[in-house]
């Protein structure tokens, strides 16, 4: 599996997400009352609170830094020999 970057923001819109998909579900099946009008500041709640996770998480990528590249004679430091 390729390797990528770990993006919590993402992280963060799935949780909401699924959460509001829990609450749907509960609200199908019986086994709680839910208005219709919950679920509206649950979703852009958590698209919100992704949006600022996602921009502090890449702000704080910025201000470290990407990893350069190696000079053509170097060996790569992440490859094992």
């Amino acid at each position: 599996m390729l390797r990528h970057r770990f993006q919590p923001g993402r992280l963060v819109a799935g949780v909401f997400l699924m959460l509001a998909g829990v609450v749907y579900a509960g609200d199908g099946s019986g086994l709680w009352e839910t208005p219709w009008y919950v679920l509206i500041p649950l979703v852009n709640g958590g698209l919100c609170i992704a949006a600022v996770v996602g921009m502090v998480a890449r702000a704080a990528h910025r201000r470290r830094g990407a990893p350069s590249a190696p000079a053509p004679g170097e060996p790569r430091a992440d490859v094992p020999r």
